[in-house]
C-alpha cells in the first residue's frame, strides 16, 4: 500500500467506524424492541445481597493427622463424580513426615435458623475434628453437634450454640427455576470471606454422576473452591440450591457450577434435624435403561421408562409383585423417563406409604400397589447395565454355549443360585461380542422365556429369525447373578 492510499484509508477510518457503530445501534435497538427485556437483567443485586449477607457464614475445620500413611480420608467433592478432583475446597498440611500435624479445610454455610441451625456440605466438615463457623461481622462459633449429615447428597446440619438468635434465611421453590433465571451465589471462595457472585441458571435435572440421586442446577454464576456449601439465591432472596461442585481444569471458575435444588435439599434436612439420618424409600429392584435395541421387544415403541433386571427376594417390590422384565413407566404420579429417575423419586417416597406404580408387562399396562420399604444405608436402590466383554457358531451370534454343569459352575465360578445356560466362548467382532457378552456369562432367558438348555436358545433364536424381527433380547447373569439385558442384532 502507498503512502498516499494508506493515508487515503485513514482518512476513511473514522466514517466507515461512524457507520458500523450507526448499524449496530440500529440492529441493537431493534433487538431491543423484538426481545423485551433483554437489556434488563437485574441492575444491582445490593439491596438483596445486603440482607442475606448476615446468614451467610464460613466455615473452617481442623483435622488432626498422625502421618502420610495416616490414611485418613480428605475429601474431594461427592464420592465417584468425574468431576471429583476440582471439587476440593482448600487444604493446608503442617508437620514433618511421621509427626502429627493439622489439616484445614475451608468451606461456606448458611443459617436456616435464628437458634443456630446451619447448612453446608458433607465434604466440608466430614472426618474434622473442630468445626468453626465465621459469621460476617467477625464473630465466631464453635460446632457444638453434626446433627446429621448425608454422603448420598452431600449435605450436612450443624448445630452452634448464639447468644441471641442468628440472622436466617429461607428455602424457596427450586422445581420453579427455568433455564436463564438469574441467581446469586454467595460464600468464602480461596478464603477470601463473603463474596458475591451472579449469572444465570444454565440446566437443571442436570446428572453429573456423583451419585444416584444427581438433579443438580447448573450456573454460570461463579463458583470456586471456599463455596462448598454456600447457598444459591433467586432474585427473592431464597435459597434455591446448595452450591456443591465445579468443573474446573484450574480449580478455578470458568462458568460451570453445580447446587443442589432446595427441594431436594430440604426433605433431606427435615430427615436430618428429626432423624440424625436420612431415611428415603426403597423399593427392591435392580434395573436398567431401554435402548432403542430393546424398545420394540418389549412392547415400547421409543425408549423410556426403567427396566427391571431384577427384583430383591423379600423387598417390598417382590411383595407387591412386581417381576423381573417388567417396564416401570410411572412412580406414585410421577413419570419415569429414564432409569436415573426412579431412585430419585422412590428415595423421596414415604417409608410405609403405598405408592401406585405404572407398568409394562409383556406389552400390556399394569398397576401395581407397592408398600414402600426404608432404603437400607449400603443400597442405592439401582444397578447400572453390566455389559461386560468376550469369544462359535454364526448361528448362535458368535456365541459358544453349553449345559451349566458343576464342572462349568467351577471353571467360571458361578454362583449356585444362578440357573441358564452357560456361554464358554465369544467369537472376536460377532454381535455377542459387540455386545460385551463374556465366557462365563449364563443365558437365563431368551425372548423373556426362561432356558436351561442350549437347544431351548437354539430354538428362540430361529423363532425370532422366522418371525422377522430384527433384535432377540437375551437376559444375562454374571457369575454372582447379577442380571443385565442385552438386545443383539440377528441379521
Amino acid at each position: 500500500m502507498s503512502g498516499r492510499s494508506g493515508q487515503g484509508w485513514a482518512r476513511c477510518l473514522p466514517r466507515v467506524f461512524a457507520a458500523a457503530a450507526a448499524a449496530v445501534g440500529l440492529y441493537g435497538a431493534a433487538l431491543l424492541v423484538a426481545v423485551p427485556g433483554l437489556a434488563r437483567g437485574p441492575a444491582s443485586v445490593a439491596d438483596i445481597a445486603e440482607g442475606l449477607q448476615d446468614a451467610v457464614v464460613n466455615i473452617s475445620t481442623t483435622q488432626t493427622l498422625k502421618g502420610p500413611d495416616d490414611g485418613a480420608p480428605i475429601r474431594k467433592g461427592p464420592k465417584g463424580s468425574p468431576f471429583e478432583e476440582f471439587f476440593d475446597d482448600f487444604f493446608d498440611e503442617e508437620g514433618p513426615d511421621g509427626m502429627l500435624r493439622k489439616v484445614s479445610s475451608l468451606g461456606s454455610g448458611f443459617v436456616i435458623d435464628p437458634s443456630g441451625l446451619i447448612v453446608t456440605n458433607n465434604h466440608v466438615i466430614e472426618g474434622a475434628d473442630e468445626i468453626i463457623v465465621n459469621f460476617n461481622d467477625g464473630s465466631k462459633l464453635k460446632v457444638t453437634k453434626i446433627l446429621g449429615h448425608d454422603p448420598k447428597t452431600d449435605l450436612a446440619l450443624l448445630k452452634v450454640e448464639p447468644s441471641r438468635p442468628l440472622k436466617s434465611i429461607s428455602f424457596g421453590d427450586s422445581s420453579a427455576l427455568r433455564v436463564g433465571d438469574w441467581v446469586m451465589a454467595i460464600g468464602n471462595p480461596f478464603g477470601l470471606g463473603g463474596s458475591v457472585t451472579v449469572g444465570v441458571v444454565s440446566a437443571t435435572k442436570r446428572d453429573i454422576n456423583a451419585g444416584p440421586y444427581d438433579d443438580f442446577i447448573q450456573t454460570d454464576a461463579a463458583i470456586n473452591r471456599g463455596n462448598s456449601g454456600g447457598p444459591l439465591f433467586n432474585m427473592e432472596g431464597e435459597v434455591v440450591g446448595v452450591n456443591t461442585a465445579i468443573i474446573s481444569p484450574t480449580g478455578g471458575s470458568i462458568g460451570i457450577g453445580f447446587a443442589v435444588p432446595s427441594d431436594t435439599a430440604v426433605k433431606v434436612l427435615d430427615q436430618l434435624k428429626e432423624y440424625g439420618e436420612t431415611r428415603r424409600g426403597w423399593l427392591g429392584v435392580h434395573v436398567q435403561n431401554v435402548t432403542e435395541e430393546m424398545a420394540p421387544a418389549l412392547g415400547l415403541d421409543a425408549p423410556r421408562g426403567a427396566l427391571v433386571a431384577s427384583v430383591t427376594p423379600d423387598g417390598p417390590a417382590a411383595a407387591g409383585g412386581i417381576k423381573p422384565r417388567d417396564v416401570i413407566l410411572g412412580f406414585d404420579g410421577q413419570s419415569i423417563r429414564t432409569m436415573r429417575d426412579l431412585p430419585r423419586a422412590v428415595a423421596g417416597g414415604t417409608v410405609g406409604k403405598d405408592v401406585l406404580l405404572k407398568v409394562l408387562r409383556g406389552g400390556k399396562a399394569v398397576d401395581v400397589t407397592v408398600t414402600l420399604g426404608r432404603l437400607p444405608e449400603e443400597d442405592d436402590d439401582i444397578a447400572e447395565p453390566q455389559e461386560g466383554a468376550r469369544p462359535e457358531t454364526d448361528d448362535l451370534l458368535g456365541l459358544t454355549i453349553a449345559p451349566l454343569t458343576h464342572q462349568l459352575r467351577d471353571k467360571f465360578r458361578i454362583s449356585g443360585k444362578v440357573e441358564g445356560v452357560v456361554v464358554t466362548d465369544v467369537k472376536p467382532d460377532s454381535p455377542a461380542a459387540k455386545k460385551h457378552i463374556n465366557a462365563g456369562d449364563v443365558i437365563v432367558e431368551v425372548t423373556q422365556e426362561a432356558v436351561r438348555k442350549p437347544e431351548e436358545v437354539v430354538a428362540r433364536l430361529r423363532a425370532v429369525r422366522k418371525s422377522g424381527r430384527p433384535r432377540v433380547l437375551f437376559l444375562l447373569a454374571d457369575a454372582d447373578g447379577e442380571l443385565r439385558f442385552v438386545a443383539i442384532p440377528v441379521s
